[in-house]
This record gives structure tokens, sequence and C-alpha cells, in this order.
């Protein structure tokens, strides 16, 4: 495409929207390239240019290539380039080559969009100026150096029109709003926002540090997190600093002295060293050391030990230092108090760095420090003013004064610090030695009282203790919010050697894996159930995945519903599971952020959860994350609204003995019924038996075990398309036909990424599923499709073949044969309660009427429609395989 075409193709008002600057009605906007008070970039869409009129700009008339090179600051060309990626004429590439997806130009677009908007919205926000003041940040303009940042007031998609939404809903920008009202709500609304960058410098990421006093978590991230701040390191980079947090990389970053000798990189808390962050630092050749600048409390250097031993490993090349941040202090607060000579201390701190050996840090953190006081004889407390976590259930913190106890740990609420209290006395000479209670550390009445009390009963001065009270509140709260950093950093990874890697790859790069699978399955002690044990083991292993599924395994109780759950369950990594015997009616709502994205959920009794509590299941299930309206108490004690929100995807598995009750559960699950046959029972038995007497060996059953969830830990998320799925179609007799033809497109689509090792990818790296992918998932689901067709669910249908087996055995005239509950119950040795539910299920359905018979002395039954389950299995099987056998391979 030429540059005139480019030229045609574009308004100078489009590449303005696509820039994300605000042009009012009259065509004037604020100029980016300086410091604006009032509007003085006028555009003119006849002449498709835009002039600055300011004499303290030097942007002068543009074209839309010249706006485009002078906003995105790139070259001449790579603005054309860039206009050439808008019109769709060319894929764009990054700097190494590859590349770039249109799913990932879209996602640079319009975060670049947002973040534009964002940086125009602190010059409207008192708040976020008053906190970049008070944290000694300075916002980057056209006409100064700072902190590139913005403000997120909640507005971005105001005005935008239908597609815009449509994207921004799409990466998390803003999200559905509940109720009747519909519309969109931003996400982490009033926050300030940094951007996080890709290899080439472009926006790929989004951090949000709230400003509302009543959020609920200060930190926040876009999901699936990418990007580090405030962009990779030069390639040429010989010194790297890390800091622990997003602020303290903005704050040094303003310092030249620094800035002009070190690379920096933030790291996202103490525990949020992610695999990004170790990609870009293994890439850097001339690297010769790496600095910790964390905070000086016990957390941060904690997190120095582990994530020091971690870049050790990963690059031994390198010398690795730590610098000493004073106690309680970090990298922002040391500015903030010193910033006329913030440049020097930076300098004399980071020249006094210690370089790191194995044990160095764990001995500096276990070293104790002299005490004033004496101490009793049988005890050596530690250091005064000392904070250990190290016991989470007996938070300790040691001072002069006294020892404090906190026992049970810290509850999550954010609108209180309720604890359990125990003060000692660290002399001998007080009437007793332990003062125990319970209180609200944020209520200063309570806290007034506890002290004087505690000091009457202990001999202590009561001002004291309650200095110590606010000294160890404020280190509790710090506990707690890194408790919740370290939260959202995302989940515990489990590392394979390199021996097993192999192993696991060798075994998933085979033919026949969802065999091989099922024969591992059955060594690891599931017996029987060849066909719904694999079904659920591919249902389970989606949690991962893009599209999850979810499974409503059906049984009649003591059928072994929820034997089969676990077991299945152990198979994937523990990481990624969670189990449930019981959830309350609210218990979804109130999971951190990201507490269940991927998580596979495991409902032992579906029947035993309450209305508000399932909704809350489904929403997750389908809507894929919940957004609740709460309240609760701000730092003044106000009472507050505030949203929370929970995102999934999740994958899940729940077990009933009432499924068909459960209609809204059921359009979403796969149905799968538990074989209860008589053959069945003998081989769980004749299991039972071998491993009681010792012929089974149940060290193999966990070997087995740990080699699936390993090669589960190496599937890897991914698009999928099928180029297949408009040539098979489901029976048309099937119950929800719509959702139950999804639910096969999702299998046939988790079969494949089964399978990622052995299938090809598209030019947008989409994995390809095949023949072979469609004929085995309608094999496996085949099951739980005629269950969507017979209008009888899995126990019902096996009770009603019992029956009509048991009434033809009496002869010729069986159609006629009445029968009553006893003989019934007797002869197919069924309980009371078991049958009782079974005949008033047929009655309802019309498959057996009320023939005769008195309430005291039991009533006669007659079987009235005679139907054949086994002619319907083979249409339907003659239907799909018909279908499969006539594909031609594209």
């Amino acid at each position: 495409m030429e540059i005139n075409e480019i030229k045609q193709h574009f308004t100078i008002l489009d590449i303005a929207d696509r820039l994300g600057i605000q042009v009012n009605k009259q065509g004037k906007a604020h100029c980016p390239f300086h410091d604006d008070k009032t509007p003085s970039l006028q555009f003119s869409k006849e002449k498709n240019i835009a002039t600055c009129f300011s004499s303290r700009c030097s942007a002068g008339t543009m074209d839309i290539i010249g706006l485009t090179e002078k906003y995105l600051k790139v070259s001449t060309h790579e603005a054309i380039m860039q206009l050439k990626e808008w019109t769709g004429s060319v894929a764009p590439t990054g700097n190494n080559g590859k590349t770039t997806t249109s799913s990932e130009m879209e996602q640079i677009a319009i975060l670049t969009k947002a973040f534009h908007y964002y940086e125009n919205g602190i010059r409207t926000s008192r708040k976020s100026k008053e906190y970049l003041d008070s944290r000694g940040l300075i916002q980057t303009t056209p006409s100064r150096q700072g902190t590139e940042t913005g403000f997120n007031s909640g507005n971005f998609h105001a005005r935008a029109n239908e597609s815009l939404k449509a994207t921004a809903l799409k990466y998390g920008l803003i999200y559905e709003s509940i109720g009747n009202s519909g519309g969109y709500s931003a996400f982490a609304k009033n926050s300030l926002v940094f951007p996080l960058k890709n290899k080439d410098r472009k926006i790929v990421g989004l951090y949000f540090r709230s400003l509302d006093e009543k959020a609920v978590s200060k930190h926040l991230y876009l999901k699936d997190r990418k990007g580090l701040y405030p962009q990779y390191p030069k390639p040429e980079t010989t010194k790297l600093i890390l800091t622990e947090a997003i602020i303290d990389a903005a704050t040094l970053q303003q310092i030249p002295g620094i800035t002009a000798e070190y690379e920096i990189l933030a790291c996202y808390g103490t525990n949020g060293l992610t695999e990004e962050h170790t990609r870009a630092i293994q890439s850097l050749a001339s690297l010769q050391e790496i600095t910790f600048f964390f905070d000086g409390d016990p957390a941060g250097s904690a997190g120095v030990e582990k994530q020091s031993e971690k870049l050790r490993e990963l690059r031994p090349d390198v010398k690795i230092y730590h610098v000493e941040t004073p106690k309680n202090e970090d990298v922002n607060s040391l500015y903030v108090g010193h910033q006329e000579k913030a440049e020097e201390l930076f300098k004399h701190l980071l020249k006094g760095r210690k370089l790191l050996s194995s044990n160095e840090i764990k001995k500096e953190v276990q070293k104790p420090e002299p005490t004033t006081q004496p101490v009793p004889k049988q005890s050596k407390p530690p250091t005064a003013g000392k904070f250990d976590t190290s016991n989470p259930h007996k938070i300790s913190y040691f001072t002069d004064i006294a020892h404090y106890y906190v026992k049970g740990g810290l509850r999550q609420e954010l609108d209180s610090l309720r604890v359990s209290l125990v003060i000692e006395a660290t002399h001998q000479t007080a009437n007793y030695q332990k003062y125990r209670n319970k209180l609200d550390l944020y209520e200063n009445k309570q806290v007034e009282r506890i002290a004087r009390e505690a000091a009457e009963k202990l001999s202590l001065r009561a001002d004291l203790v309650e200095l110590d009270l606010h000294r160890l509140t404020d280190q509790l709260e710090d506990h707690r919010d890194k408790q919740m950093d370290s939260r959202e950093t995302g989940r515990p990874k489990v590392i394979l050697d390199n021996t097993v890697t192999s192993q696991c790859k060798a075994f998933l790069s085979k033919p026949d894996l969802i065999k091989r699978f099922n024969e591992l399955i059955g060594k690891a002690g599931v017996v029987g159930e060849e066909n719904n044990r694999i079904f659920l083991f591919c249902i389970a292993a989606s949690s991962k995945m893009p599209d999850t599924l979810h499974a409503l395994i059906q049984g009649s109780s003591g059928s072994g519903k929820t034997h089969l759950l676990v077991k299945i369950s152990s198979f994937i990594p523990d990481e990624d599971v969670k189990r449930f015997t019981r959830v309350t009616d609210s218990s979804f709502y109130n999971y951190g952020m990201y507490d269940l994205q991927n998580k596979l959920i495991c409902l032992e009794d579906l029947d035993g959860m309450k209305e508000e509590a399932q909704l809350a299941f489904r929403e997750l299930q389908s809507r894929e994350m919940l957004s609740s309206s709460t309240s609760g108490q701000d730092e003044k004690g106000n009472i507050r609204s505030f949203e929370k929100i929970v995102y999934g995807p999740i994958a899940s598995m729940a077990c009933t003995t009432k499924g068909e009750i459960y209609e809204d559960n059921m359009n979403r699950c796969f149905l799968i019924a538990v074989d209860e046959t008589h053959e069945q029972t003998k081989n769980i038995i004749r299991y039972q038996n071998r491993k009681a007497s010792g012929k089974i060996d149940g060290a193999e059953e966990k070997r087995v075990t740990t080699f699936v969830q390993n090669c589960i830990r190496m599937l890897k998320p991914c698009q999928v398309i099928n180029p297949y799925a408009d040539k098979v179609q489901l029976p048309e007799e099937a119950h929800k036909i719509r959702r139950l033809n999804d639910l096969y497109q999702s299998f046939v689509k988790q079969v494949a990424l089964m399978n990622q090792y052995r299938r090809k990818k598209d030019q947008k790296g989409r994995l390809i599923a095949e023949k072979e992918d469609l004929q085995v998932a309608a094999e496996i689901m085949f099951e739980s499709i005629i269950l969507k067709v017979d209008e009888l669910d899995g126990s019902l249908r096996l009770f009603y073949e019992n029956l009509k087996q048991y009434v033809k055995s009496k002869g010729e005239s069986y159609q006629s044969y009445s029968f009553g509950q006893r003989e019934i119950r007797q002869a197919l040795h069924l309980s009371k309660t078991q049958l009782h539910r079974y005949i008033n299920d047929l009655l309802s359905l019309e498959y057996i009427q009320q023939t005769g018979g008195y309430a005291n002395r039991g009533y006669q039954y007659k079987i009235t429609w005679w139907d054949n389950i086994e002619a319907l299995r083979a249409k339907v099987k003659r239907h799909l395989q018909g279908q499969l056998d006539q594909l031609e391979i594209l």
C-alpha cells in the first residue's frame, strides 16, 4: 500500500481516535506534545492535517504520518508501517523478527489507546496528583521527564462505540455490570495506571494502584498478565537493579545518577519474579551483576533469599548483590524522606551493597540483636521490635516492653483487624506473666483499654504498651497486604527436571494418546468405568485451557460417584484443584480476584448446595466471573459499598443423585451416569479384595498418578480450530441441542489439546483438530449424548431396563403383568427409598401406571410404555458414525 493510499484510507480524526487524542466539537484538542491547559491543537478534516498554534510547542503542522510519528515517538518508516498495520495490509512484526498475531496487535492497540486516555486523566484528577506528590513522583509529559503513568477515572468506555467496548471487555478493561440495567463497569476504577511493556516496548499489560480507600486490594493487574515495568532491559545491560514494587522502580527511574549506570526492573511483590522476568534476564548476554533493592522488613529479606537462589541457578555467571535497606523503609519512603539528597543517598546504599552467598541472608534474618531488658532464665527472646511470621498461626512481636502473640493468624477482612492477643511480660517483677484478650486493632478505644488493663496486670507502663500495639498494627497490616500481593502473582508452579520432562514428552508424542491415558488410569486404581473415567479425565484436564468443561456425575446413593470424582481429580496437579464437601451461600464471592482462575472445582455433593451457592457456581461455569456489590468500613470507619470480582474460568465436576432436578446445571454440563450394573459391582469387590490381600502394589498406583499429573503439567493452553466443525451434526432429538452442540465442539477441542504434541498449527499459532479427534470425541461422548436424547436419567434408565427384563420373565402375557413395590424391591435388591423415587418418576413420565391396590396394603403397577433404548442407541450411533466416515481430509 502506497503513502497516498494510506492517506486516503484514514482521516486525521481517525488517527486521533486511534491514538486516544480526544477532539471536541470545534475540532480542537489538548496538544499531547506540550503542557497544554487550553486546547491548542486544531484538526482540519478538509485538509487532513492537525496544527498546534501554541508558541510553546514545536509540533507545528502534521499530516496523519507526522502525527503518528510524533505521538508514538517512532521513525517515519515505523509510523508508515504502523499505519499499514492499522489498514490490515501487512502483519506487524516485532524487533525479534517474529510476526505479531492479530490478537496480539489488537491487545497492544486497545491497551495503548486506553493508557493514552489514562495519561490525560491525571490532568483532571486532584486525588491522583496528590498521591503522586506524596510519593515524590512526577508524571512524564512532552516537556519533562518523569514517571510514565495515568489515572483511571472509570470513563474510558463512556463514549466508545460497541466494537471498542467489545475489545475492552475481551481484555478485561471493563466488565459487564450486574443487575437488570446492563451496561459496563470499569475495571480498577480510581487507580493510578502504569504500563507493562513487551520486548518491542509496546504496551501489553497494565498495573493499577488503587487510590480508593474502600478497595479490597490496592494492587491490580489485568488477567493473563504480560509485560515488564518500566520496560525490558536493554540488550547491552551490564548492571541490573530489581525492586520489590513498581512504585520503587518508578522512583529510581527519576534519579539520573542511577539510570546512567543501572537498568531497573520491577518485580511484582516479594514472590513476583515471573517467568517473563527470568527470560528477560537470561537473554542479557553482557550482564555482570544483579542487585536486589527490596524493602527493609522480614518479608523483603525472605524474598531476596528466595529469588536470589532462583537467579543463582539461572545465571551462575553473574554476581548477585543486595542493598541493606534501612529497617521498615523501602525505596520510595527513602526517596520521599530525603528528596533533596536522594541521589547521594541511593548511590551510598548501592556502593555499600553486599555480595550474596547461599546462607548469608538466612544468617542475617536470624541474627539476634542485644536487648536492654533482663529476660527470664527459662527463655531467650529474639530482638526487641522483632516481628516474626514464620508460624502463621502464632505471629509474634517482641519489644523491650513485652512479647506479643497473635494466636490463630489473621483474618482477611480489610475493614477490621480482629486478633486474639496474648501479652507476656519480659521481666520477673510482674504480678502475673500473661494477659489474654480479643480485640479489633482498628478500634482506638479498645486498644487504649487493653493497654491499660495489660499494663496494670503486668506492672508495665500503659503508654508504652499502647505504642507497641500501634506498631504491631502497622506490622500486621503490611503482612496482610503482602499475603494478598503474593496471591495475585499467580499459582505456585512445580518445576519438572529434564528426565521427567523427557519422559512425559515422549508419552504425549506417541499415537493413541487418549487410549494410553485410559490404561494408566486403570493401573492407578480406577476399576471399570472405562468410558466414564477417560471422559471425566479429559474434562478435568481442561482447567488450564481457554475452553473449560464441566461434568455432572449421576448415580444412586452408594454407587461410587464420589469415589470416581476423587480418583479422577487426583490425576490433575494439586495446585490446580479445589475439592469441596460443602459450600456456603456466599463463599464463592469471597475468594480473591484470581484464586479460582483456571482451577478444577470438585463438589462431592451438589444436592446439598443452596440456590445462592448454585447460582454463583453456574455463573463461574457460564460467564467465567463473579461480580458482587458489598459493603464494609473504610479507614475512617464509614460504611461504604464496593465491588468485588472473582475471575474464572473454571472446570468442574460435581456429583448428584437427583440430576433431573438441576435443569440449569444440566444445560452447562456433560451428563455422566455411574455404572451400577452387577458386573461392575463384582469388579469393584474383586479389586478391593486383591488390594486388602496385598496383591496390588499401592506404591505403583501412586507412581502412575504422579506421572499422569506431570503429563498434565506439560500441556499448555492454546487456541484450537476444527476444520470439520460444520461436517458433523448431532441428532435433532437431543435435549437442548444448541448447548449440547457447543459442548461437543468444546470437547473436540479438548481432545486436540491433549494431543498438542502431535498436532499441526496454522499461521496464527492455533492447533488444528484432525479427524481422529472428532472420532475419539464422539466415541467418548456417546453415552452423554444418549443421556441428552433419553428423557430418563442414567440411574432411572438402568432401573427401568431391569424392571422390563423382570416383567418379561413372567411369560407371554408380560405386557399386562401387574407388580407391587415389595415384589420389585426384593427382585432387584433395592432400598425402599430408592424404589419409591424410581416409581414416582416413571409414573410422572407415564412409563407405568397404577392399576389398583390400597395405600395400607400396597398399590399395583403395570408398564404402559415399552420403549427400545437399544434401537435408539443404534440410530444415534449410525447417525454420528455415518457423518464421521464421510469426512474428507481438508
